[in-house]
């Protein structure tokens, strides 16, 4: 065996003297790591959201829940001050999820968030540990390290098993996206989302704000695979819309058929797709093959567009 190199953790001070103009931007170029450390498929919305006369470090949304997450920055020891801040961000933004990211949790702050996940139903609560380690001489490595989380996946499962709302079609819809799930994640490095969810949809992170990869059983028995453009601004996403279908034909060479141009006129967003009949009653066999047809529809996307939205002003 050769030689062992020495692992050395490093204060995170030491690679970002200052939280605010240093850590925070990194963290927004860096959103999908964290996500890939928690189990979220998270994009983000905007940096320094104002929340009454506080400002929330990041925002960014949960794309398996289409809801928002409030990210908080602390490059020190966890302190009352920024618990009560989280709290306060939750309640002013209809969060859906709380992210607070330190250097060291004190022990009550922990069992804070702890029982915060047992008791707000609605809100689900991350202490992450951030770790900068480094072996040898080698270039500082970034690490989360989540030390506490929701129980919600086992409280949620246990509700549910109780409960009629989740049917049998909720349910295969679950198992056919958790699947989706893990064959992008552990074949193609597509995601680093890991919880199926009992809809009829999943909205997957382009690494590019505004855009997201989807696959949805849509009505009239059709699954449907597509880019859903919506940066928040009407008019922004039609101009894009435009701008690549003014590119229709290559596009459309480059994917490999024909794609559906839906302007979505009633709507904010507009999505370019593609579908095929299917719905999640049918067989175990034709599960197989739309799991198949999905994958390929997602790889195909991101090849097509992701040098595109790159380009983007």
């Amino acid at each position: 065996m050769g030689k062992l190199g020495n692992l050395k953790r490093l204060d995170p001070r030491h690679v970002w003297a200052h939280e605010a103009t240093e850590f925070t931007p990194w963290l927004a170029d860096q959103i999908e790591m964290l996500g890939d450390a928690i189990g979220l498929e998270l994009e983000l919305v905007r940096r320094e959201s104002s929340v009454g006369d506080f400002s929330v470090d990041l925002l960014a949304r949960d794309l398996g829940r289409n809801q928002l997450v409030v990210i908080e920055n602390q490059l020190e020891v966890t302190d009352h001050s920024h618990l009560g801040q989280l709290l306060t961000y939750a309640a002013g933004t209809t969060a859906g999820g709380v992210i607070w990211i330190c250097r060291e949790f004190r022990e009550e702050h922990r069992q804070a968030l702890d029982w915060l996940n047992e008791h707000c139903r609605d809100i689900d609560f991350f202490g992450v540990v951030l770790e900068v380690l480094q072996i040898d001489d080698s270039a500082p490595a970034a690490n989360f390290r989540p030390i506490a989380f929701p129980n919600d996946w086992t409280r949620r499962s246990q509700e549910a098993a109780k409960s009629s709302e989740l049917s049998e079609r909720a349910k295969a819809y679950q198992e056919f996206f958790q699947r989706l799930l893990d064959h992008l994640r552990e074949e193609h490095r597509f995601t680093g989302a890991r919880k199926g969810l009992p809809q009829n949809w999943y909205s997957f992170s382009s690494g590019h704000s505004g855009f997201n990869y989807g696959v949805s059983f849509a009505r009239g028995g059709e699954i449907r695979a597509e880019i859903y453009i919506d940066t928040g601004e009407g008019d922004e996403n039609l101009e894009i819309f435009e701008a690549f279908q003014a590119e229709r034909e290559a596009i459309e060479h480059e994917f490999g058929e024909p794609l559906r141009w839906e302007r979505l006129d009633n709507s904010r967003g507009c999505r370019i797709a593609t579908y095929r009949d299917g719905s999640i009653e049918d067989s175990d066999e034709e599960l197989e093959e739309y799991l198949k047809w999905a994958t390929d529809r997602m790889l195909r996307f991101k090849k097509v567009f992701d040098g595109r939205l790159s380009r983007l002003p």
